[in-house]
Parts: C-alpha cells; structure tokens; sequence
C-alpha cells in the first residue's frame, strides 16, 4: 500500500510539473520567459507547445498582430492660421517583445507611449503645412463650378506641394525613432477626419450656402435667357411660317381668280348681251330691298330690261 501511495505521489507531483512548465503559444503572440522578473531567454514567437522551469519561470504574453491606435481630437492651428479639429488614428506591432517587455511591459503602457510620440507630430506636421495640404493630395481640378467667386479662383490657384499622404507619411517618419527603443513598429498613421472649430464652422457654412445661391441663380438667369431665346425663336419661325402661308394662299387665289374671270370671261363674251342681263340682274338685288326707295325716270337705262322684258328667257 506504501509503495503505490508513494507512486500515486511521484505521479501527481509529476503531472503537476508537467503542468505548470508547459504552456501554448497562440499563432497570434509572443511570449517572453522571465526568470525572476529577468529575460530567461531568447522570445518564443513560433506557435506550438513550449516547456519553462515551474514555478520559477514566468511566460509573458505579448500580441503579435496589427495593434490599433486611436488618437483623441486635437484643435490645431494650420499655417495659415486657421483652427481645424484633427483626428488620427495608427496601426503599430511590437517587433522586438524583449524591448517592450522592459520598457513599457504592457500595451495599456504603450498606447500611453504612443500618445506622448504620434500627437507632437502630428501638432508639429499639420502647424507647418496650411489647410489645404492637409486636406487634399493631388492638383486634380476641383469638383465644383466656375462662378466667378474670388474664393473658388484662389482655391483654384492654390498648389499642392505637400499634399495629406506626404504629411502622415512624414509624421510616420518623424515618430518611428522614437517607438524603436520600446520594441515597436509604427505600421501606419492616417487622419481619419479633419473638420473647422465651432467658431469657424458657421461662417463656413453661411459662405458655402452663399455660393451655392450664387450658382444657383447663375442657372436660373442662364435658363431664362435660354427660354426667352428659345421663344424668339418660335416667335421668329412662328411669323415665317404664317407669312409663307399667307403668301402660298395669296399665289393660289390670285391664281383662282385669274382663272375665274378668265373663264368668266369666255362665258360671257359669247352672248354680251346676255353677260349685260346678268349683271343688271345683280345690281337690281344689291340696290332693291324691301325699304329701299328709288326715284327714277321711266326711261332710264336702269329699267331698260324690265320694260322691254315680256316673256322669260329659255
């Protein structure tokens, strides 16, 4: 009974040591093994199964991954003097765990670190480039409309030399010396966003509405020259086309008369007399109504036909 006490003890104490001396390493960190708070030995960054001194040894485990750093915004004064709200953001790793372990020891210490590094920075590449720098990159032409506005011809007129992709990538490089001593890479820096004080906001605001009404009313004038061009035009063609017509119908009953008296003509030069009846006829139902009162001489030529008329014409 002793002896397999004795062995139950030999094995527990040895499970207990296999326990405590084997620890897994994640696909995602880093460990450094201290021994007493001293680096024991070299960092174990491969994934796998890894074996310390138990109790002795301590395993520290550091990400290897992307780590993110999210800035606080910051009011900063561009150089031509105009106050913007700047808001950053980075992507650092920690590249050499042994340095960060005996200097910043965690990553709630580092992003004190880093706030101390990338902020300055950032102040000091923002207050030596003006707004424009920091807001655009290239001298690609303006997404707007040709007004007129001295604002929109300066900005127009403006530059880039510097640009924002120069500028972050500047801040990377002027804040990188200063991370490597911690056992950190700075990855990546970018502006997330870029926006005027509250001062300053309105003022923009009211300016660019006051543009926006500008072109608006540059359109509105434009599109009604456009309709009073498009009415003369049909006032124009309208007028033609009645004066063509009125002409073509003038041409057709000239023609329509010409034709008729032409015809009238022939008729009635076969029988003058009988042409002579007819209009006699005619004038009698033009000056005779029913009021009408003539007072004439009997032998007036006006009467001849109703005188000398006795039998009808056949």
């Amino acid at each position: 009974m002793k002896t397999k006490g004795i062995i139950i003890l030999v094995a527990v104490i040895f499970g207990l040591v296999v326990y405590t001396s084997a620890f897994v390493v994640d696909e995602t960190e880093q460990v450094v093994v201290t021994r007493f708070g001293k680096v024991a030995r070299e960092p174990i960054t491969e994934s796998g199964l890894n074996f310390k001194v138990p109790f002795i040894d301590n395993a520290n485990y550091f990400p290897k991954n992307l780590l993110e750093w999210d800035g606080d915004p910051g009011q900063i004064p561009t150089l031509d003097k105009t106050y913007i709200w700047v808001d950053t953001f980075a992507r650092w790793k920690i590249v050499d765990p042994i340095k960060f372990f005996q200097t910043v020891n965690n990553t709630v210490s580092a992003q004190g670190r880093l706030d101390d590094i990338i902020d300055p920075a950032v102040r000091n590449l923002v207050t030596e480039n003006s707004l424009i720098e920091t807001v655009r990159k290239t001298n690609r032409e303006l997404d707007t409309f040709e007004i007129g506005l001295e604002d929109v011809e300066k900005r127009h007129a403006v530059k880039i030399e510097t640009g924002r992709e120069n500028i972050t990538r500047q801040i990377l490089e002027q804040a990188q010396p200063k991370l490597e001593k911690f056992g950190i890479e700075l990855v990546d820096v970018k502006i997330k966003r870029i926006n005027y004080v509250e001062e300053v906001r309105n003022s923009v605001y009211n300016r660019m509405i006051a543009e926006r009404k500008q072109i608006a009313e540059k359109f509105r004038s434009e599109g009604q020259g456009e309709a009073r061009k498009i009415l003369g035009e049909k006032e124009r063609d309208l007028k033609r086309i009645t004066s063509e017509a009125y002409r073509t119908a003038q041409e057709i009953k000239g023609k329509a008369e010409a034709e008729a008296t032409k015809l009238y003509a022939d008729a009635f030069g076969v029988d003058p007399e009988f042409y002579s009846f007819i209009r006699t006829l005619e004038i009698y139902n033009e000056a005779l109504g029913k009021d009408s009162s003539l007072v004439l001489s009997t032998d007036s030529e006006f009467f001849k036909y109703l005188k000398g008329y006795t039998k009808p014409v056949k």
